[in-house]
């Protein structure tokens, strides 16, 4: 099974190489995708999966695009 993941902003150094064919497991949500990929879950602002706002512990299917956007400041 596999996800496309993309990594935003101050994110984008965690995007995994090959990033629409992500490996995934059985049962892993998104925030354990997160952790693999070594971003701490906090640090997501805003988490979509297929487009639609999703939570952290949403359980992701093979081919499921997940996009992750940190908190953006700004003055």
């Amino acid at each position: 099974m596999h996800i496309t993941v993309k990594c935003f902003a101050t994110l984008g150094p965690f995007q995994p190489a090959e990033s629409d064919r992500y490996p995934l497991q059985p049962g892993e949500s998104a925030e354990d995708v997160m952790r693999r990929l070594g971003i701490a879950p906090d640090s997501v602002a805003v988490l979509f999966v297929n487009g639609r706002h999703a939570e952290p512990g949403v359980t992701l299917a093979d081919g499921d695009r997940v996009s992750l956007f940190p908190a953006v400041g700004g003055g």
